[in-house]
């Protein structure tokens, strides 16, 4: 199910039971079926990102080569990334670093290195605010142009590849972000390392869902995803997969 096919279906559905209210008699309160179907997809498609309901999202790599990608969130931090950096550089990884605007006022020396280590950035939004899925087309598209604005003076780049802020996406933001030709990446294993759980669990969490074309997910916001990432490196390098960025994995374009 889309959400073009599901508006479609509760549309006919409520036309359907209108019509045999005044033609059968039945009651009104059937209109309660179909709306609670509608609303329980839309948060299905709006919370899970591999949905695709709103529009097409890249998740993962349909492919049996033992490659995998790697993804930084919510940077560039000024004490966790260049940490971050440095592990990706011992184990020769290269991984895609999805930006916050904001973060980069008094950190672009970090997205200057990001960028000479042959990493490539991509868009978060601007403000990553609790209330940024309420915005309108125009309100969204604000929000990745700040952010692409900020990119572009410093490296001279613009970015093609954006990550929905949690993960969650609306009919507004898929609109916005294909207006601005983006490509909308997700993921297929959530390191959930911004949780109080341990290293060791996060560690495990990720390496039992690895297998070929998985996109992780982690941030670059603490000593605990550095500690996850060195043994998730290891475990990649032990059973045969290599590391490669997020586009060439899914063979598309970093950049405009």
């Amino acid at each position: 199910m889309t959400y073009k096919s599901t508006s479609i279906s509760f549309i006919v559905a409520i036309c359907i039971i209108v019509w045999l209210h005044f033609f059968s008699g039945i009651s009104l309160t059937w209109l309660i079926l179909p709306g609670s179907v509608y609303l329980a997809l839309a948060i299905y498609g709006t919370s899970v990102i591999h949905s695709n309901f709103y529009g097409r999202l890249y998740c993962y790599a349909n492919t049996s080569e033992k490659e995998i990608a790697l993804s930084f969130d919510d940077g560039p931090n000024q004490e966790y990334t260049p940490k971050v950096l440095s592990t990706l550089a011992q184990y020769n990884a290269p991984a895609t670093f999805f930006v916050i605007g904001k973060n980069i006022q008094g950190n672009k020396n970090i997205l200057k290195q990001i960028d000479a280590e042959g990493h490539s950035i991509g868009n978060h939004s601007y403000t990553h605010s609790y209330f940024l899925d309420f915005k309108s087309v125009r309100g969204f598209k604000d929000e990745l142009n700040r952010t692409e604005e900020s990119v572009f003076k410093v490296t001279g780049k613009r970015m093609k590849l954006f990550r929905p802020p949690y993960g969650v996406t609306t009919p507004h933001l898929i609109k916005a972000a294909e207006l601005l030709n983006y490509n909308i990446i997700g993921w297929s294993i959530r390191s959930l390392d911004t949780t109080n759980d341990t290293a060791q669990i996060i560690t495990q969490r990720v390496q039992t869902q690895i297998k070929p074309g998985a996109i992780v997910l982690f941030h670059d916001t603490s000593d605990k995803t550095v500690e996850v990432l060195k043994q998730t490196l290891d475990f990649a390098k032990e059973n045969g997969y290599k590391i490669v960025s997020v586009e060439q994995l899914l063979k598309i374009d970093a950049y405009q």
